[in-house]
């Protein structure tokens, strides 16, 4: 499906949403996941089959990066999440670009404001996404669908894009 939009939160908590080329929401999920013995990790062949239908579509995924307080073992496990997701899409060939999360959030006007302020703003944009009312999986979908959307002012700039996974 060509001139959709993939916003992906890349944690293991995270989620995909893909939206259409007028921006509504086409398809949904959070981050799909396995166990591997105690540890939570992205399932790979899981996401790959999610996004697979979606390959000619404009990947957008948050550029993550260690934050003050996280320990060893939590920042591993974030950035294997993210290297995961990074993988599945450059094995998809899915055109991709990072995005900040300074960035998207500026695009979705949240800057300086609480956690929650993403799943309020996704559910003034999308007030029939039911999915959006829980609290902890509204967010995380949210959150995607937001840099999703974010996507639709950088390819209205015609910007560059990196293949694969960048």
């Amino acid at each position: 499906m060509s001139h959709c939009r993939i916003g992906i939160d890349p944690g293991a908590s995270g989620a995909i949403v893909i939206l259409d080329a007028a921006g509504v929401p086409l398809k949904w999920a959070a981050m799909p996941t396995r166990k591997t013995g105690s540890a939570t990790r992205v399932n790979a062949a899981a996401l790959a089959a999610l996004l697979r239908p979606f390959a000619n579509g404009l990947a957008f995924l948050e550029q993550v990066g260690a934050m003050p307080g996280q320990g060893v073992s939590s920042m591993f496990s974030f950035g294997h999440s993210a290297g995961v997701v990074s993988g599945v899409l450059g094995a998809l060939e899915i055109e991709t670009t990072m995005v900040t999360p300074q960035a998207w959030k500026r695009r979705a006007g949240l800057i300086g404001t609480d956690k929650d302020a993403a799943r309020s703003r996704a559910i003034e944009l999308w007030p029939a996404w039911r999915e959006l009312d829980a609290k902890g999986r509204g967010q995380a979908l949210a959150d995607a669908a937001l840099i999703a959307r974010f996507g639709e002012a950088v390819t209205a700039r015609g910007a560059q894009h990196t293949g694969g996974a960048a």
